[in-house]
């Protein structure tokens, strides 16, 4: 099949990564002809809000995807006319508002914490009033890596948060106090067959994703059936196609959910060496419509992402049982340039290679 992507950055690129050694090609719609799926696969250069350029993009497609959730909808809208696409645009509508996810949580009866949408300052003010501080804002749309937020420790940080969010609609959400940061990765096929990787504990530093273990070490049996039962009924209920991600905060009383993608998640590259079947090639098989792949664990696995700049490729490729994943990105703060993977045949052995791994990376 020829497989259509929106977007060319490296999620696009891991996908076709899988997807070509089951038989499949890609093409890619990017503004960028030189993005970093441009090495597997052709690009069609363009603005995702173009007309004839989606067109274009869409011509002898058998099937089409995208990378990332902040695709225009109205772009999904018109590609799901052309060619058959998954996920689709409901998916993505309800992952692209704070508020409409929130409460698409809520519907299927999954805890959030407190939360209100605020248009204005005043707004914001009364709204702290009832959900409390400290609490944080974030944008209403759009917003990724710690981006478009704000921790608002009392009402007297009102207005330096609203100047710091540029005064855009948004959500203030109640603060969590938690343990510590899970991820389900979950897949769903066009026939209803919904499968989960091992829960991901994740830290975040900056609001950036650092690193991530599988299977989570520090979640109760309970707190995991909770997280793993969500992400199932969110790909249900949303009749979702292709792998999403669901990231919860593992509170004393259970998991509190944060927020979705719609997509294949920086929380499941693990799976690439360390599951039977990675989150990228069950993505190309349930867009496809073939089949998913076991997502048994092949070991306690791990990842570290390399932001910014990355180490000597000497020095991480020295390292026993590590694999590099290099983006081919130009390097730039705050920007993921690579990531590296380990698995190992027990957990002791998976946390030496990450504590190796993590002193080059910080070094």
């Amino acid at each position: 099949m020829l497989v259509g992507v929106v977007g060319g950055g490296q999620l696009g690129r891991m996908i076709a990564l899988a997807g070509i050694p089951l038989g499949h090609s890609f093409r890619f719609l990017d503004p960028d002809p030189r993005c970093p799926a441009a090495a597997v696969g052709s690009v069609v250069a363009g603005g995702f809000d173009d007309p004839a350029t989606l067109e274009r993009f869409a011509e002898g497609l058998d099937v089409a995807t995208f990378e990332f959730e902040n695709v225009p909808a109205a772009t999904v809208d018109r590609l799901q006319s052309l060619v058959p696409t998954a996920p689709g645009a409901r998916s993505l509508a309800v992952a692209q508002d704070r508020i409409r996810e929130k409460e698409f949580f809520r519907d299927c009866g999954i805890r959030v914490q407190a939360f209100e949408a605020v248009s204005s300052e005043t707004e914001l003010a009364a709204a702290c009033g009832r959900v409390g501080t400290p609490a944080v804002l974030k944008t209403r749309r759009l917003g990724y890596d710690g981006k478009g937020q704000a921790v608002l420790r009392s009402a007297r940080d009102v207005p330096e948060a609203w100047r710091a969010v540029g005064g855009v609609p948004c959500i203030l959400e109640a603060f969590v106090e938690f343990t510590c940061e899970v991820s389900v990765i979950a897949v769903r096929a066009r026939d209803g067959d919904v499968r989960t990787w091992a829960t991901c504990q994740n830290v975040h530093r900056g609001g950036i994703l650092c690193r991530t273990v599988a299977p989570a070490v520090d979640v109760g049996a309970d707190a995991e059936r909770e997280a793993l039962d969500a992400a199932r009924r969110v790909a249900e209920a949303l009749g979702h196609v292709g792998v999403l991600a669901v990231e919860f905060f593992v509170t004393a009383d259970g998991v509190v959910a944060n927020e979705m993608a719609p997509r294949v998640h920086n929380s499941g590259h693990w799976t690439i060496e360390g599951a039977v079947t990675s989150q990228f090639e069950n993505h190309v098989r349930a867009v496809c419509d073939e089949p998913l792949g076991s997502t048994d664990l092949r070991g306690p696995s791990g990842m570290v992402n390399l932001i910014g700049s990355a180490p000597r490729r000497a020095d991480l490729l020295a390292v026993p049982g590590a694999r590099l994943h290099d983006y081919g990105k130009e390097p730039r703060p705050g920007r993921k340039v690579g990531h590296v993977n380990c698995c190992a045949a027990d957990a002791r052995v998976r946390d030496a290679q990450m504590r190796v791994i993590e002193g080059i990376v910080g070094g």
